[in-house]
């Protein structure tokens, strides 16, 4: 089966038909461009997947093996397309499965679409067998959610749907849809939603504030910029590049921001947080001017929040207002869109350099260098290392690749020391830290961008945790490179309990199983390398090869992550030991 998204025309929004709640749900999907759908049958939404079967040539619905996994593929397509997500499943477990899912696609923004069936609407409250109150489960972690209880609800129900999902700062809704809605009939005719009275997903830039940051972005000796996720949905990825390279700013990114600028030019100063780079964590305790876009100064980010670039004023471009003052009190606030915004500033920013500036940038790099970098991108100790498998499918992929991590120290090597030069490259879990995502977040990545290689770097732990999702991988042959970084160790635990815990390894220490075997059992091609020399073959071996692959490298069991910044201490505190 060839793993491709289909494109098929739109039902007219002046067609009106007699048809089903089921097939009004799935006319729906397609008007809105819907052509992969993530999901796992059940009783309480049969009448959908029925529904589907007569649109096999329209919308091509992808059979994972657990919702969860549904959940992050549809996240997956969501973040390397920038189109909305869909996952769909039964009542009962099928939709508290989805939850997971849906809470990691609200903290990071991701546009999601979630349908779920539900019991008959006379068994509402009663206890029936699988039923379960899905829209007060998912109402913190949902950006809107509703339950339709009449087929003739349907159409305008779902046209909100999207729109909310994907407006403005984008997020997770979820439709319950209960049995007897979807067996009902109904005049169906659709019409996309615009706008709903009372939601303003972008406010409207205020002049007086673009101004007041233009002026303190002028007179700053110091400036520093942090770039969050917010540039990759907004699409501003040019105007971000062109505002640092017209003020000479240096820049900086979060997990989510990476990519949005070439890992090499020479204004990104590289990755802020607790595992992030030596010189941006410390100068933004000297900078005198912070200018934050798109990014919500989450703890990770910021540290100990006493202490968080206390000497600079501090300017926030950010769409959603709900982000602005909560965690660090801003000088100058411009809520809006980060493109608009970026383009605006631009032109009241004198142009500048800050060459001063940025050599204390290459200094402090410099340092981190010498004591951490070389040594986990060519070691010369026995054991490998999990920085020199990610140099090593840098040097094959050049940067074009799409890497998709789960949770842990894997990650943080990753998310350090990949290179990208296209944006929407870098594909993981950020504020919820889902171990188990990057699996089936793949899936759904190779499959909205089959042109792009993709490549999950997973851990031993979080590969375990919908390592069922092979069978999706096996069943739609979707070639998605799968790279094991295994330690035999929850290993970013385990590092918290050797510096903190006095190497009490409670509970983190695993007995695996043959991995490779495993993925033989998929019909899926693997190797295992244990010894350095080995290590460019295989990775070559695996990206070269035409479907999907599982390599498993064996790394030093008891490596660290650093830098590192201690839970609650500041940022220029960080750790290089």
């Amino acid at each position: 089966m060839s793993v491709q998204t289909l494109v098929k025309s739109k039902v007219s929004q002046e067609e009106t038909l007699r048809i089903s709640g089921s097939e009004a749900v799935v006319r729906c999907l397609i008007a809105e461009g819907v052509d992969v759908l993530y999901g796992y049958p059940g009783g309480a939404i049969m009448p959908v997947y029925d529904a589907l079967y007569k649109f096999q040539d329209q919308i091509h619905h992808v059979l994972t093996r657990h919702e969860q996994g549904a959940a992050h593929a549809a996240q997956g397509f969501a973040r390397i397309s920038g189109r909305v997500g869909v996952a769909i499943a039964t009542s009962g477990p099928g939709a508290t499965n989805l939850v997971t899912g849906i809470a990691d696609a609200q903290i990071d923004s991701t546009p999601l679409v979630c349908i779920t069936g539900q019991v008959g609407v006379h068994l509402l409250g009663s206890d029936a067998f699988q039923e379960t109150d899905i829209v007060g489960i998912s109402t913190p972690v949902t950006k809107w959610n509703h339950q339709v209880t009449c087929a003739e609800e349907i159409p305008e129900v779902l046209a909100k749907a999207f729109y909310i999902a994907r407006s403005g700062r984008p997020g997770p809704v979820l439709i319950d849809i209960t049995k007897n809605a979807q067996f009902e009939m109904l005049d169906f005719k659709y019409k996309p939603c615009t706008g709903i009275r009372s939601y303003t997903p972008e406010p409207k830039i205020k002049q007086e504030d673009l101004s007041a940051a233009a002026e303190l972005l002028n007179g700053a000796k110091k400036p520093f910029l942090i770039w969050g996720q917010g540039i990759i949905l907004s699409q501003a990825e040019k105007e971000l590049k062109a505002f640092i390279e017209h003020t000479g700013i240096p820049a900086a990114w979060t997990i989510l921001g990476a990519s949005a600028i070439d890992t090499d030019h020479p204004l990104n100063v590289g990755m802020v947080g607790m595992h992030g780079n030596y010189a941006p964590n410390m100068l933004t305790n000297e900078c005198d001017v912070l200018l934050a876009v798109g990014m919500r100064f989450d703890d990770r980010v910021t540290g100990n929040l006493e202490t968080y670039a206390k000497q600079a004023k501090i300017i926030h471009i950010e769409i959603d207002p709900a982000e602005v003052d909560k965690n660090v009190k801003t000088d100058v606030a411009v809520l809006g869109d980060a493109k608009k915004a970026l383009m605006a500033l631009r032109e009241l920013c004198a142009p500048n350099n800050h060459a001063d500036w940025l050599n204390r940038f290459a200094e402090l790099h410099g340092i981190e260098e010498e004591k951490i970098i070389h040594k986990d991108l060519y070691p010369t100790k026995p054991g490998l290392t999990m920085g020199e498998v990610i140099r090593s499918i840098n040097e094959y992929t050049q940067g074009q690749a799409a890497v998709v991590t789960d949770v842990g120290q894997h990650q943080m090597i990753a998310c350090r020391y990949a290179e990208f030069k296209r944006t929407k490259s870098n594909i993981t879990s950020g504020g919820l830290g889902t171990m188990g995502f990057a699996l089936p977040a793949a899936i759904g990545a190779k499959m909205a961008a089959p042109d792009r290689t993709v490549v999950a770097v997973i851990g031993d732990g979080g590969y375990q945790m919908n390592i069922q999702e092979l069978g999706t991988i096996f069943q739609t042959k979707a070639a998605v490179k799968i790279v094991l970084l295994n330690n035999n160790f929850l290993g970013m635990v385990r590092q918290w309990q050797q510096l903190f815990f006095d190497k009490r390894y409670a509970s983190t220490e695993l007995i695996n199983p043959e991995f490779g075997l495993i993925a033989n059992a998929y019909h899926i091609p693997a190797k295992k390398v244990t010894q350095r020399e080995d290590l460019n073959e295989a990775v070559a071996e695996m990206l070269t090869h035409q479907g999907p692959y599982f390599l498993e490298v064996v790394v030093e069991p008891e490596a660290n992550v650093f830098p590192m910044i201690p839970s609650g201490a500041s940022v220029s505190e960080i750790r290089l030991s």
